[in-house]
């Protein structure tokens, strides 16, 4: 079985790398410390966003991030909206990035 971190120190390790990249992120709900979900939602700017949400890989037993949705910024805000009334332990970061970089595919973020 993989060890995990809890939600609050992968979301804190992640906001570095960020911060480290000159990508600004936000962290727009917070959830549970422990063993809340996390959306990445990275806004390009131009009025579009992208919805990341991680999952479990069941071919390759990994962890992997994987676009949970693509569109109109404000789409895409219903769409975390909705999810967190499902899930209110659900963090939700926001990127801000014309380039769409979000690093979800480096080493150590999965």
């Amino acid at each position: 079985m993989e060890a995990r971190l809890a939600s609050d120190v992968w979301v804190r390790a992640y906001l570095r790398r960020l911060e480290l990249a000159n990508i600004p992120a936000y962290v727009t709900a917070r959830g549970d410390a422990t063993s809340g979900a996390v959306l990445v939602k990275c806004a390009t700017l131009d009025g579009a966003a992208v919805l990341w949400t991680r999952g479990y890989d069941l071919a390759s037993g990994e962890r992997r991030w994987s676009e949970m949705a693509r569109g109109p910024e404000a789409e895409i805000d219903l769409h975390v909206k909705k999810q967190r009334g499902f899930d209110p332990d659900l963090w939700v970061i926001e990127i801000e990035a014309r380039d769409g970089r979000t690093l979800l595919d480096e080493d150590g973020l999965a």
